[in-house]
């Protein structure tokens, strides 16, 4: 597809008008894509749903795998992860979407982890048509990839179908637990006047 570009100078006040509606509208609130999606090679199945203390953020899950099991017969392990303490977790339920935030162009944006290489990229998910979600992945700015996920409503054999955290149900990340509220800071005691010892603690 090719675009022409307009000069300002020769713009008509009408486009410029249709321009600022158009840029308002990117603005609005994304389409909420909860839901479990097929990833686009077929090889895993991936819950998103809100999470944050404000449920406005978006969270992903592995919770099936087409191949569970590796060359061993053993459950798949993240073992490319750049932190060993993550090497030995299971590949299935663990977190790749690290609550993505809503932007201006009505997508949900942040970063995803790929347990293939152990790395983490830039990425943008959205919502255009029914039952699709489209991701952008970047490993730098001018270098992007997309995807098309499709929605299901089957639970294969194998698959986690539980609540996240629970028994039969994906795992956040512990160093991503959406954000906080911060901690109430505790009061100050005012110091005791002339004459008045301090209370006993």
């Amino acid at each position: 597809m090719k675009f022409r570009t307009i000069g300002l100078r020769a713009a008509p006040l009408a486009l410029l008008a249709v321009a600022a509606l158009a840029g308002q509208a990117g603005a609005a609130t994304p389409t909420d894509p909860s839901g479990t999606y097929l990833t686009e090679d077929g090889r895993a199945r991936i819950r998103l749903e809100k999470c944050g203390a404000a449920a406005d953020r978006l969270c992903g899950y592995v919770v099936w795998l087409k191949v569970p099991l590796n060359d061993k017969g053993e459950p798949r392990v993240d073992f490319r992860n750049p932190d060993p303490k993550k090497q030995a977790r299971p590949s299935l339920g663990h977190q790749l979407i690290m609550g993505l935030k809503p932007n201006a162009d009505a997508q949900y944006e942040g970063k995803i982890y790929n347990s293939e290489d152990g790395k983490s990229y830039d990425v943008k998910v959205w919502t255009e048509t029914a039952g699709e979600l489209t991701v952008k992945g970047c490993l730098i700015a001018f270098l992007c990839k997309s995807q098309t996920w499709t929605k299901v409503v089957d639970v294969l054999p194998g698959q986690l179908s539980g609540p996240t955290n629970s028994p039969g149900g994906p795992r956040t990340d512990p160093e991503y637990m959406g954000p906080k509220a911060a901690a109430p800071k505790p009061s100050a005691k005012a110091a005791p006047k002339a004459g008045e010892t301090a209370p006993a603690q």
